[in-house]
């Protein structure tokens, strides 16, 4: 068996929405120091949906996957939609990662949660609430 499905060698070799959006409306960076892995994601956002969405990912093949998959899933999206994407629904979405990194799902997840509370500051919206420890 592969250790990566064709969905995710797709996103990795031709990733979607890579780029910076100048003036975006929200950005959200994340990194583990453990892997590397880095992320930072831009949000346009236009009438309470998000129009555009680039990122940025210095990170391995899952995390650059990870990344593309969830600009994919939240791009046309009402902003209240883009807030329920989990980490579970980007790794289903690249059906599966290897268990050892399932945490770029989880940076993916992070990146686009800053980035929406980030947008929700400065737009005094309200935002995503950040779960409990």
């Amino acid at each position: 068996m592969a250790l990566y499905s064709e969905t995710v060698m797709d996103h990795f070799r031709h990733p979607r929405n890579v780029g910076v959006i100048e003036n975006a409306d929200g950005v959200g960076e994340v990194g583990n120091a453990k892997c590397g892995d880095i992320m930072k994601i831009y949000l346009k956002i236009e009438n309470d949906t998000i129009s555009d969405v680039k990122f940025e990912t210095f990170g391995c093949a899952s995390a650059i996957a990870s990344s593309s998959m969830a600009t994919e899933l939240i791009k046309g999206k009402p902003v209240s939609e883009a807030m329920t994407l989990t980490n579970q629904a980007v790794a289903e979405a690249l059906e599966g990662l290897p268990a050892h990194k399932l945490h770029c799902s989880v940076l993916a997840e992070e990146a686009i949660q800053k980035a929406l509370e980030d947008y929700a500051q400065r737009s005094g919206t309200p935002g995503p609430v950040s779960p409990s420890p």
